[in-house]
Formats: structure tokens, sequence, C-alpha cells
């Protein structure tokens, strides 16, 4: 048999998940030092994709005493309706919570990715974009780490509630605090209530 025969065949396109990183103190420690950023690694599709500090448990790893030790998984599966590689995501934390977009799930919960997707656990924030592709035996991964928050890119912030009267943002839900003082005033003659 020659080497044609016994390779398995698999298009040359494949589905790339682009996971873009972002903390808030990555500049200080190597936190991703044990992550292949910058290049595409294959994945096989029937296996998941897990994310962690431990890297005995987890085929990437965080370095961060932060992280849960399996904090999440990606889980790759397709449709008969549909013949692109899809993902699904799962909060394997039983500490902390891990959101998508604007839903929180909690330990063992899962549910599905869509194309672009806002993820945080932690203080991180995960921006993952599927590239869709034609093999299905197979994907890719690729990892970057952003110099700015993905959710100020994105317009993706949920910590966020726009006030009509005032104008202003209330930051992590103090709209209680905003009423009690009333509208905010931009004259110069008034002074900052603290």
């Amino acid at each position: 048999m020659n080497a044609s025969q016994t390779m398995e065949t698999e298009e040359d396109l494949l589905t790339c998940l682009h996971i873009k990183l972002y903390h808030p103190q990555q500049s200080s420690k190597g936190m991703y030092s044990l992550l292949p950023l910058g290049k595409r690694v294959r994945q096989p599709a029937d296996e998941s994709l897990r994310l962690g500090r431990d890297a005995q448990a987890c085929a990437y790893s965080l370095f961060d005493p932060r992280v849960s030790r399996k904090q999440l998984a990606l889980h790759p599966y397709r449709t008969p309706q549909n013949p692109d590689l899809l993902f699904t995501i799962q909060n394997l934390s039983q500490r902390g919570r891990v959101s998508v977009n604007s839903s929180t799930l909690g330990y063992l919960e899962r549910m599905d990715l869509p194309d672009k997707a806002l993820i945080r656990f932690g203080e991180y924030e995960m921006l993952l974009v599927r590239e869709t592709g034609e093999a299905q035996g197979s994907f890719e991964v690729e990892f970057e780490v952003l110099a700015a928050p993905p959710s100020r890119e994105t317009g993706m912030c949920e910590c966020m509630t726009p006030v009509m009267d005032t104008g202003s943002c209330v930051m992590n839900g103090f709209l209680g605090e905003v009423r009690r003082l009333g509208p905010l005033e931009t004259d110069e003659t008034l002074m900052y209530r603290s």
C-alpha cells in the first residue's frame, strides 16, 4: 500500500476557532505562557477542547491559580440539517460561573455557541469566532492575546445599563444610587457629591 492510500482523506479547509483572550493584568504575568499563541493547532472533532489551569486534564492551560482546574469545554458537533461543524460550551467549574454573551452558565450547564461569542470567567474575557470549513474529522484552534477588552470593541458589555433620563451609563447595577442623587447636570458651578 502506498502512502496516499493510508492517509486520512479530509478536505483542506478546516473549521477554525479563533480564541482571543484578555485579562486586566496580562502584561505583568505569564498567564498565557502555556498556550500556543499565534499558530493554528489541529484538534480531532470527536474530542472536547478543555481550557483550565490543569495541564494534565485540559488540552489548553492558563498559568493562573485563580482559574479552575477545569474551567470550560468546547464540544464540536454536527446536525443532519447543517454540514458545518458547530460547538457548544460547557462550564466545568464548580465555583465559578461562565457567561456567554448575556447568558450565565452554572456548573455543567452548556449551550450552543453562535459564530461569534463573548465568553467571560473570572476577570478573563474571551472572544470566540468560528470560521467555517469543509472538514468534518478535525478542526483548528488559534489563540491570540488582545490589548483591550473585546467587550469594548464588540459592544457586548453586559455590565452597563443605559439610563434614559440622564444620558449616562450605570456600572454594575448602581441604578438606585443614580435615582437617589437625581439627574446629573453639566453646570460647572454645581459641586460633585461623593
